[in-house]
């Protein structure tokens, strides 16, 4: 009996020293290895390889296989993936995480007698979102990062650190790998309560951003507009920054949802609170405060992503979460197998069985309704969809929470037909144990979000823990809202009033958060424009000042997921020249004008302390991580090097020799240097995972209480937000009319591209290899009515602005709206949803 079909049992004794355990390990291995060839030395998993660790393990050294290898031809899987086949020992695990946990249905195993290929059915793109993991799931080099190949380096000679990914606001956690002052590469870091084993493609492959060409490496200054940027010394540009700074009536901070809480935080000490703003457009203020005040003072919890898999009835209201917050996607994907799990508990099948499992359970599913303006890529496991315009979505769900609670309003002229569809969504969610209700800010509609809160707070009244969770669109989106500020528009019309003349902006292109016209006023308007920021953008090109910043590998500092888990991310790589982090160069502004609060601020624990103090909501922020004067039971720093990193004197040969000193990091208790305490540091510290004979990603279970548990003393993070109980009867009351077409009018609604929409990743090339081209989508009925097919051109009219965009036919898109994807260059700051004109291309 195979040992993993062992029952353990009282009385069983089990030896894995027997010599007969011995022998049959070793001949398995023998046998994986009888076709794959003995290519360790050039393969790129060569080093984290899990073959590999089990071929030394068992002792297998001498090769006596003496017949000709099985040999396949490999595939071009798309710009993220290099395809080996002859690597494979069909062990299958590529199979079961694409098509059976990720949903994807475009790879599959295809096999004919004694030959086994693992692949699509021809060449092409892999589609699903989550083809990245093929690299950590494949226990051999059959699938292998791509991009990591374009600057590879071995896996022993990376220099790591723990991390948070940058490209959404879920918060996942994740190893940057850099060598030489190049991001090299980003790896999954196991969070049990957030990304678990896998990450999206955004997330890792969207790294490349911090090695572009548009980055910002020096001091840049202008000394009047219409001439050249040149660069300037530090000192110079300080004291030029502090003479603008001496008088603070006539200064403004725009702060940023995609910086880090210290910089926000610092920055809003620099002006002043009042004269502080977020750097969000007016809609998405109030959006974001919305959801602040539902998850503050509401009675419904905002769940982890874990907590979203076991969700055994799940209701999406108003979001396409597989474009705007993927890994929530992926979770989801899990919870439609919580209710038909009893199936198998009746069968006594572990639920750890997976392949059993699964067997016994079929095609049922729980159940999952999805509310949304267009179809999505969940729409294969969903029960029942409903397309339909923002406001439609949200009488859905306000009826929803009427028929789950009576005190909860009702919605007036509800059709028939919707008012069941309330019923069946409303009888899902009460008959769950652990029901959940997810929404977010994407289609802009702040009845969405106010329905969405009174479904799961009907649920909450009626005796049932559900869960609210919201998709918000960047790495601080949340923690900026925490923080508390005011708009976009508030900072343009306090320059208007002649209240200020001069603006310092963090991390912020503002083109990408307002119309065009309205941000080349603002920055016309006033007589200095700073800029800290790490990319060359449309904002940075009208500054007076630009200060180089460090993108999330060169910084360290405190991020608020969606969930309201505040986590730290600490820097991988020396930053270059004057680069330096956005709270650091605001520190020495501070210090440049005699301000006492910026001496204070040395290291990033005293800058964390300032959050604490300055937002009481940010209290708990110090436990997210232990502070820099932690030290290991050997009283050493946790090394940022694996044991194995070699090279450091290679690397720098051509200037000297001898072994340059490791660069001081006085925010961490991590070192630059492969030298320190060599056991498991604390969770929020892990830079890698290794373990005595485990280089794979298989040493991740050393670090666990169990396979699939938390890591040894918790997972990394801490919550900031609980519910404080919302009292019973209280509900948003503010029910919207039904949809009503106009005439010669579209409403035109935001679509979301996983590549594309987000600022950072695009500028990767492998993401913006994927990223969609411009385009105005409708529904055939809608385009025939205008005599436009699809491709043809057509002029979309938004106030003021005009676009001209071919148009792309969405039978699902409901007749009436229009959908125009977000954030891709030349479609940017367009505030929506809003009412459009659209007309045919006339050729002259």
């Amino acid at each position: 009996v195979m040992a993993c079909m062992t029952p353990a049992v009282d009385g069983v004794r089990i030896s894995i020293d027997d010599p007969e355990a011995k022998a049959f390990r070793a001949g398995v291995i023998e046998w994986l290895m009888a076709n794959h060839p003995h290519d360790c030395p050039v393969c790129d998993e060569g080093g984290e390889c899990h073959l590999q660790d089990m071929t030394v393990m068992t002792g297998h050294i001498y090769r006596r296989f003496r017949f000709k290898k099985r040999t396949h031809r490999n595939q071009y899987l798309g710009p993220f993936l290099n395809h080996e086949m002859n690597r494979c020992i069909q062990c299958y695990r590529c199979v079961r995480f694409y098509r059976d946990y990720a949903g994807g249905r475009d790879f599959n195993v295809f096999g004919s007698r004694r030959n086994v290929y693992f692949g699509r059915h021809e060449d092409g793109v892999l589609e699903n979102e989550f083809s990245g993991n093929l690299a950590e799931v494949c226990p051999t080099g059959v699938f292998t990062d791509k991009t990591l190949k374009h600057h590879y380096t071995r896996k022993w000679d990376l220099q790591t650190a723990p991390s948070v990914c940058v490209h959404c606001g879920l918060g996942c956690n994740t190893i940057p790998g850099e060598r030489g002052n190049e991001l090299r590469r980003i790896r999954n870091r196991y969070n049990g309560e957030v990304n678990g084993y896998f990450l999206c493609d955004r997330g890792r492959y969207g790294y490349e951003c911090v090695n572009s060409e548009r980055r910002i490496r020096r001091s840049l200054f202008r000394a009047r507009r219409g001439e050249e940027m040149q660069p300037v010394s530090r000192g110079d540009i300080l004291r030029h920054l502090a003479r603008l700074l001496s008088d603070r009536s006539k200064v403004i901070g725009i702060g940023s949802p995609r910086t880090s809480l210290e910089a926000n935080v610092a920055l809003r000490a620099l002006v002043g609170p009042d004269r502080f703003y977020l750097g969000v457009p007016e809609r998405e203020l109030r959006l974001l405060t919305a959801v602040v005040a539902i998850l503050k003072e509401g009675s419904a919890r905002s769940p982890s992503l874990r907590d979203v898999e076991l969700s055994d009835a799940v209701f999406v209201l108003g979001e396409d979460v597989t474009n705007t917050a993927p890994r929530l996607a992926l979770a989801l994907r899990q919870s439609v197998r919580q209710a038909p799990m009893k199936i198998a508990h009746a069968l006594r099948i572990p639920v750890w069985q997976d392949a059993a499992v699964r067997i016994a359970m079929q095609h049922e599913r729980g159940p999952m309704f999805l509310a949304a303006t267009d179809g999505t890529r969940l729409d294969d496991v969903a029960t029942e969809r409903f397309l339909a315009a923002p406001d439609d979505l949200a009488r859905l769900g306000f009826a929803v929470a009427h028929e789950v609670s009576a005190d909860a309003p009702p919605v007036p002229d509800l059709p028939p037909e919707l008012e069941k569809l309330a019923r069946r969504i409303a009888q899902a969610l009460t008959n769950a144990a652990r029901p959940l209700v997810i929404s977010g800010i994407g289609c802009g509609s702040e009845r969405v979000v106010q329905a969405a809160a009174n479904v799961a707070w009907a649920l909450c009244g009626q005796g049932r823990s559900a869960g609210l969770g919201f998709a918000l669109p960047e790495c601080n989106s949340l923690g900026l809202a925490l923080i508390g500020g005011k708009s976009l528009e508030s900072a343009f019309e306090t320059v208007e009033q002649g209240l200020a003349d001069t603006v310092i902006i963090v991390e912020n292109d503002l083109y990408r958060r307002a119309d065009a016209a309205s941000v080349s006023a603002f920055l016309n308007a006033v007589r200095h424009v700073a800029i800290i920021d790490h990319i060359r953008h449309a904002t940075a090109s009208k500054a007076d000042v630009i200060l180089p910043a460090g993108t999330f590998a060169e910084m360290s500092g405190t991020l608020v997921s969606s969930e309201g888990r505040a986590q730290r991310l600490f820097r991988v790589m020396t930053p270059e020249g004057e680069i330096r982090e956005s709270w650091r160069w605001v520190r020495d502004l501070l210090v440049a004008t005699g301000r006492e609060e910026g001496r204070a601020w040395q290291t990033l624990d005293d800058m964390v302390d300032a959050c604490a103090q300055a937002v009481p909501v940010f209290e708990r922020i110090r436990e997210a991580a232990p502070s820099a004067d932690f030290r290991a039971a050997s009283h050493q720093k946790i090394p940022r090097e694996p044991a194995r990193y070699s090279g450091r004197t290679g690397m720098h040969a051509h200037l000297s020799v001898h072994e340059p000193k490791a660069p001081d990091d006085p925010d961490s208790p991590l070192a630059f240097s492969m030298e320190g305490y060599p056991g498991e540091p604390p969770s929020p510290l892990i830079p890698f995972f290794w373990a005595p004979g485990w280089n794979s990603v298989q040493s991740v279970n050393k670090f666990q209480c169990e396979v699939g548990g938390a890591l040894h003393g918790g997972d990394p993070g801490v919550r900031l937000l609980d519910p404080a109980g919302n009292p019973a009867g209280r509900y948003f009351s503010d029910v919207p009319h039904a949809f009503e077409r106009r005439k010669d009018a579209w409403l035109v609604v935001p679509f979301f591209h996983i590549f594309g929409t987000e600022e950072l990743s695009l500028l990767a090339p492998a993401v913006a290899e994927l990223a969609p081209r411009l385009y105005l989508a409708m529904n055939p009925d809608d385009a025939a009515a205008l005599d436009v097919g699809s491709g043809e051109e057509v002029d979309l009219v938004l106030g003021e602005a005009a676009h001209r965009l071919p148009v792309i036919l969405r039978p699902l898109l409901p007749v009436g709206l229009a959908g125009l994807p977000v954030g891709l260059p030349g479609l940017t700051g367009i505030d929506l949803p809003v009412w459009g004109r659209v007309s045919k291309v006339r050729s002259v």
